[in-house]
């Protein structure tokens, strides 16, 4: 049973008795560790992070408000990184429409990009 408890809380590691080359082939090619870049600015992402170690503190005395806190500042932290997202897309179509080609380099950069947030929505 205290076993069982200890993997729930521990989702990231593989479960005892587990060989490690097996979990790694049945998991993505990068974990969320791994995947690049980050997705936000440095001080965005340090700024979301503030916010919701102050909507988790509120918990206990407001559980209904910190709740509905958090949904709202998780609504914000999509809205943004859908807007950072479209953004670079713009970027890419403006050129494309000028008939100019993106250097191969830069494609795969975007390419990366994409590959990484895809893969950390998935590992979600």
């Amino acid at each position: 049973m205290t076993e069982q408890l200890a993997q729930q809380m521990t989702p990231d590691e593989p479960p005892t008795g587990t060989d490690q080359a097996t979990t790694a082939q049945e998991s993505p090619q990068e974990t969320p560790q791994q995947a690049g870049e980050p997705l936000f600015e440095p001080q965005q992402g340090q700024d979301f992070q503030r916010q919701w170690s102050d909507v988790q503190s509120r918990f206990v005395d407001d559980p209904r408000g910190a709740v509905q806190e958090a949904d709202a500042l998780v609504a914000e932290v999509v809205r943004t990184l859908v807007e950072g997202f479209a953004g670079r897309r713009s970027s890419l179509e403006k050129e494309w429409d000028r008939d100019e080609q993106p250097d191969t380099e830069e494609l795969r950069v975007v390419f990366q990009r994409y590959r990484s947030f895809f893969t950390r929505l998935l590992a979600a």
